[in-house]
């Protein structure tokens, strides 16, 4: 390694020296070539050691394997009449488990190429790393000496320096410098952002590029835990663990296998067959019709399709439990700005004070915004251009910025006049200190004030000090937070599906309420302090409730923690997005909604290839046990009411219908079943009409027509 003085390389060199790659998945639900594509990985999943881990296909593979023994076993044991029968069973158990193992396949495949363009970030990816850095007294790390490494080498902990034209080599926080960082690989956004350190917009991902000026990043990931290496194991679905949902369902349908293998074995002495092979293969044909395959091939798949969905929509899940919270959250906290209004409040109005000339305070208004950099600032001489004025920087002028502590700005002219705009209590406070202010004239601000606060909007009075000293208020400027559009009616939806909206925000409770009011919230939290969200989401869960929050502050990570779902912003701190379990790489609150609504679908899709599978068993039923006992019980000849063609063609028609009917459903359990926002009454009667009902009746037709096929063959 090499030790130098820190300098800028050339931008255009770095850039061919470090290639940005794209870290988002690719995007598309399914395509008739992932079939083939991902074939060999369906293969490979059929070795007993891995397909074991699913109990249900596991049988249908050992039933499979045990019918393939016979057929080959059936000429030697003088009963060559049944060998086509008894491949025809064994072919079809096998494609039974492939096409298990293919929708899993492809359900995780779909990342498989982006992870290997991932990987090789971490190689070639070199780092600044700065020796023995000083923060205190060498801020930017000007004269600090470093070395070059290899990103994977870097440690938790570790600083770098980046220059424009270098990829940012690891996840971290900025401590010094701001810079314009192009995040497109990973949000999709052309536009770049701007990222300084001692802020909530201090943190950066690796793999982004720096654009302009120098940034010092303190590393904040682990070796193995950066976010490229969470977005590997994502695509590939590597470290995917099954949810509790996940897990309850797979012992039930376990349970269900073992009680009809239990129920079959004592159907073959009832159903009086005279040849032990032929048996033995009608008998695992049954076994296989009769336990809940379809979900059992498609469990795996709709869980990692679940959580691809949310990567297509730039949302990174920790987990698969988080993807499940967000279908069951019953109260949502969303915070006002950015989320429920735009962000940047508009000047819409002047209110003159009595006696005050509106062109005056119009005039005023505008020249105090000129040192105000905020969009409010802006809007009020975008508002006072239209009206007519446009400020004019003059001689003598000393500009006095915005600031937490005064929360005034305005002007100082050079004969002792002065102008001051800010918030209401403030300003009065600033006139005060100049003389006394009339009674009337301190009502008539009160009210203007309190008039716009119950309007929802935020109110900045606007004063002046003459030259000799006398100061008087001039009237009010009326800021409007602008609702979202649409928002009245995804939170009459979210209402409909029994979620519960709480707005959390800074604001007095007046405009509190008054913007809930018109954007259509349930609750309101107001003034509230980080303890105050902490506090709210412990009552909703002790209430049994799941909450789910967004966040992109330190001070949001304990309530991030706590939440349910939590949802940090990838603009936030290291410390939001390591207590949420997901992060929204676009950085867009309002993204919740639509976490919620895939973690329904998620739920729904699971619940509905449920119903499907299991109420399509009842339609196989008709086919096979007929079928079986019709010898013995001539009446059952009655329950043949799809009029097969023979015992040999129904059972046959039946497996192989079961095996088709996977590969079918396989694009509706990466897509996902359409979700509509209503009840869990209206949903549960949804899916049992169209998947239950339809459960049934796909069968009858689908067996019927493939017995139609069958019946041509010779020997059946």
């Amino acid at each position: 390694m090499t030790t130098a003085p820190v300098i800028e390389p050339d931008a255009a060199e770095a850039a061919d020296r470090r290639q940005q790659p794209d870290l988002r998945p690719p995007k598309g639900a399914f395509s008739a070539g992932q079939l083939v594509k991902n074939l060999p990985d369906a293969v490979r999943k059929m070795a007993p050691a891995q397909l074991v881990r699913n109990p249900v296909m596991f049988i249908v593979e050992v039933g499979a394997a045990l019918t393939t023994v016979l057929a080959i076993a059936l000429p030697f044991l003088g009963q060559g009449r049944e060998v086509g029968f008894t491949w025809a069973i064994a072919v079809w158990l096998w494609l039974t488990v492939l096409f298990a193992t293919l929708a899993e396949a492809v359900a995780e495949g779909r990342g498989r190429a982006q992870a290997a363009s991932l990987r090789a970030t971490r190689t070639t990816t070199s780092a600044n790393r700065v020796r023995a850095y000083d923060r205190a007294g060498d801020p930017d790390a000007q004269r600090a000496e470093f070395e070059t490494v290899a990103s994977a080498d870097l440690a938790q902990g570790d600083v770098v320096v980046v220059v424009a034209g270098e990829v940012i080599p690891g996840d971290g926080d900025i401590v010094s410098g701001i810079a314009s960082v192009d995040e497109s690989a990973i949000t999709g956004e052309s536009a770049p952002v701007v990222r300084e350190g001692g802020g909530d917009r201090s943190a950066v991902t690796g793999g982004t590029r720096v654009l302009s000026d120098r940034i010092v990043v303190a590393i904040t990931s682990k070796p193995g835990e950066t976010f490229v290496d969470r977005m590997i194991a994502l695509v590939e679905g590597a470290v995917r663990q099954k949810t509790p949902n996940e897990i309850a369902l797979s012992i039930l349908l376990s349970t269900l296998t073992i009680v009809f293998l239990v129920v079959v074995l004592a159907l073959g002495p009832i159903a009086g067959f005279q040849d032990a092979a032929p048996s033995i293969a009608v008998l695992v044909a049954l076994l296989v019709c009769l336990i809940p395959t379809t979900i059992g091939a498609l469990l795996s798949a709709i869980g990692i399709a679940g959580m691809d969905r949310l990567v297509q929509r730039n949302v990174l899940a920790t987990s698969g439990r988080a993807v499940e919270a967000a279908g069951d959250v019953s109260t949502l906290l969303l915070d006002k700005t950015g989320t429920i209004t735009y962000g940047n409040r508009r000047a819409v109005a002047f209110l003159a004070l009595p006696g005050v000339a509106e062109r005056r305070l119009v005039e005023a208004a505008a020249l105090s915004s000129i040192a105000d950099p905020t969009p409010e600032g802006a809007s009020v001489v975008e508002l006072a251009a239209a009206q007519g004025f446009a400020p004019t920087e003059r001689a003598g002028r000393t500009v006095v910025p915005f600031t937490a502590q005064t929360r005034m700005s305005g002007i100082d002219e050079a004969d002792g006049g002065a102008l001051r705009k800010g918030a209401a209590s403030s300003v009065l406070a600033w006139v005060r200190e100049h003389g006394p202010v009339e009674p009337a004239v301190a009502a008539a601000l009160d009210e203007r004030v309190r008039g716009i606060s119950e309007q929802g909007g935020t109110p900045l009075a606007v004063a002046e000090r003459d030259a000799d000293g006398t100061a008087r208020l001039l009237g009010v400027i009326h800021l409007k937070d602008v609702v979202k559009t649409g928002l009245v009616e995804r939170f009459a939806a979210l209402r409909a599906m029994g979620i519960r909206t709480v707005m959390v925000t800074g604001d007095n409770p007046i405009t509190a309420r008054a913007i809930a009011e018109e954007a259509g919230v349930d609750d309101v939290l107001a003034e509230a302090t980080p303890e105050d969200k902490l506090a709210l989401i412990v009552r909703e869960q002790e209430g049994g409730r799941l909450v789910a929050m967004t966040g992109d502050g330190t001070n949001d990570a304990p309530a991030l923690a706590q939440a349910d779902v939590g949802v940090a912003m990838n603009t936030g701190t290291s410390a939001a997005k390591e207590a949420g379990n997901m992060v929204d790489l676009d950085s867009d609150p309002t993204k919740l909604i639509d976490i919620v609504t895939i973690g329904k679908q998620l739920l729904i899709t699971r619940g509905a290839l449920t119903t499907f599978s299991i109420a399509n068993d009842v339609a196989k039923y008709f086919a096979i046990i007929p079928a079986m006992f019709v010898g013995v019980f001539p009446g059952l000849q009655a329950l043949n009411v799809m009029q097969l063609h023979s015992s040999s063609s129904a059972i046959l028609s039946a497996v192989i219908f079961n095996a088709l009917v996977i590969v079918a459903l396989i694009p509706l359990a990466l897509r996902g079943v359409r979700y509509r926002p209503s009840s869990a009454a209206a949903l549960l009667s949804r899916n049992l009409l169209l998947y239950g009902v339809g459960g049934v009746i796909a069968p009858f037709i689908g067996i019927k027509v493939i017995d139609l096929v069958v019946g041509l063959i010779p020997g059946f």
